[in-house]
Order: structure tokens, then sequence, then C-alpha cells
């Protein structure tokens, strides 16, 4: 098969496109040839060796994508030709991927393989933020930072179909086009006074804000209300300052970390989660946008096109 690798950490110029053994099956896999993969920011980290890789070099990265079933091997509950996908299985970045049984997820058929692979760790993101890390209500006002972001665009719409009121942060006013598109009430730039602005929109403050950039973590607070959350789940623009317990207790304020991993723990979980997010985008509450497609063996130039951050939607990659 062949396989998008690196063998060395560093900029896009060290993967390389390279014929690889078929992965070999352990008796709790089975063999899937991959139709859509898609690429994130992690494997953009694990590229230059400042995230949790495993395997040995020629390293292959990835962990979301989608196809159909090659060898079920001997597991009854699949047949070759099945559609699966999956959001948690390391070395995706391949023609043919092994996948334990534990994390397959069935993918219907009114839900294409680009879109599988476009969606599932992003949405599996916002799904648990907006029914775990705070159980969105109606009538709430959230706050969102990179909200023109794959997870942020996700998460804008699940908060509006759940009843919020929903405020973004952006970079840019292209950016912020995007976010209205997506359904965000109120849109305001980084480089703006963003903290009066939410207030106008807001005397007491939000109820909530989704914080994915870290060291904003203190200027979230600012903008949350007295007895409101602020959800940490990402450090996109630097580590948080330390947070004052004291601050904590004085305002009645919540912090509350967020993980994706800390709710895929089962197969049941994986499946429920991943098929309420498919219903929603057959239902049309989730919209996506199309992805951006480079084939794998273009992965140089879809990497160097992550990290220029000019993309608003989906990068995946075609084997």
């Amino acid at each position: 098969m062949k396989a998008l690798t690196f063998s060395s950490f560093g900029t896009s110029d060290v993967l390389e496109y390279i014929e690889m053994p078929n992965p070999e099956l352990k008796s709790d896999e089975i063999l899937v040839e991959m139709k859509a993969i898609g690429l994130n920011f992690a494997d953009v980290y694990r590229r230059k060796g400042n995230y949790h890789l495993k395997g040995n070099p020629p390293f292959i990265a990835g962990y979301e994508g989608a196809g159909i079933i090659l060898n079920a091997n001997n597991h009854p509950e699949y047949k070759i030709g099945d559609r699966v996908a999956f959001a948690d299985v390391p070395f995706a970045n391949a023609e043919l991927v092994a996948i334990n049984t534990n994390h397959v997820l069935p993918l219907p058929e009114a839900i294409s393989f680009e879109t599988a692979a476009s969606i599932l760790l992003q949405g599996l993101t916002a799904h648990y933020l907006a029914t775990d890390s705070h159980k969105t209500t109606k009538g709430e006002t959230i706050l969102i930072h990179a909200v023109a972001g794959g997870v942020g665009q996700l998460l804008t719409q699940i908060s509006k179909s759940l009843g919020a009121n929903v405020i973004g942060l952006t970079s840019s006013s292209d950016k912020a086009k995007v976010a209205i598109e997506q359904g965000a009430d109120h849109v305001f730039l980084y480089n703006e006074d963003w903290k009066s602005a939410i207030f106008k929109v807001i005397e007491k403050g939000v109820d909530v804000v989704y914080d994915s950039i870290g060291s904003t973590l203190m200027d979230s607070f600012e903008v949350t209300k007295k007895c409101g959350q602020v959800v940490f789940f990402g450090m996109a623009g630097g580590d948080p300052e330390p947070v004052d317990p004291r601050m904590l207790m004085d305002t009645s304020k919540t912090l509350t970390g967020g993980d994706l991993w800390s709710y895929l723990v089962s197969k049941e979980e994986r499946i429920k989660r991943a098929s309420q997010l498919f219903d929603w985008i057959i239902e049309g509450k989730i919209k996506l946008s199309e992805p951006t497609s480079f084939k794998l063996s273009e992965g140089k130039l879809a990497h160097d096109y992550l990290e220029s951050r000019k993309s608003t939607g989906k990068i995946i990659l075609i084997p």
C-alpha cells in the first residue's frame, strides 16, 4: 500500500508518499480500504514532534477517515464492502488501515465518505462541548473563540439548534462572514475591543465561553457572567495563565476542561455520539461547507494549506 509518512520531525518537507507494508491484522481488527481521510492540526503537531505519536519511523499520521471493509477478519457483524468510518484510529494516512472493532462506526448511506472524514473529530468535539461540558439550554448566550474554525462552525450550528444565542470571535472580516453564515448572531474580531462589544450585546456577560485559544482564558472569564462557565478545550494561542481559585469563589464562576478522548470510552459511546451527529446532518440541523480535497500523494500541499490558516472548512485527503 501507499502511505503519507515522515521519518524525521520538521516542516512539511519531511513528508514522503511511499510504499509501505500492508497492515497485519490482529484478532480484534478489520481491514478498511480508505476513501477519504481527515487532516487535522494534530497531524501537523505530530509531524513536528510535539504531539503523541504511535509506531516507528517511517511514521504514519492521521486518526480520522472513512472507507469500505476489505477483510472482516472473522467478525460476523461486518462484511466485505460495508461502509464504515472512525474518529480515533492511528495510521489513517494510508490506502489501507487496520481498525479495532471497538472503534468502527457504521456509516449511513446518506453520509458520504467525504462528509464522514470532514465531520467526525471536530463534530464529536462540538457535540460533547454542547451536551456534556456544558448542557446548552434555550435562551442562553454563548461565546465561541475561533468561531470560523472547524469546531467553531459546528458548535455554532449545534448551539443554535439547541436554542442558544451565539457570539463569535475570529481574526478577519472574511472569517466573520463565514461565522454569520453558520448562524452566529454577532461576530467580533480579536483586533477590536471585543470585550466591550460583548458587554454592549449582553450587559451581564455570557452564560458560557468555549475557549480553544488558551492565552485568552482570563479574558474569557472577564466576559462571563457571575455563576457562568468557561470551557477550556485547546491552546491554539499558547498556554493559559494560572487561574486563581479565589476568583472562582468570589464570582461563583466555573472552569471546566474538555478533551474528546474522555468521552469516547467505549464502542457504544462512539456509535451513539456519531449516530447523533449523522442524524443532525441528515435532518439539516448541521450543514457542512464543502471540504478542500487533496490527493493523499499531495500531503505536503495539504499540510501547507492547513498551516497557512487560509482555510475555513475541512481539509481532506483522498487516497
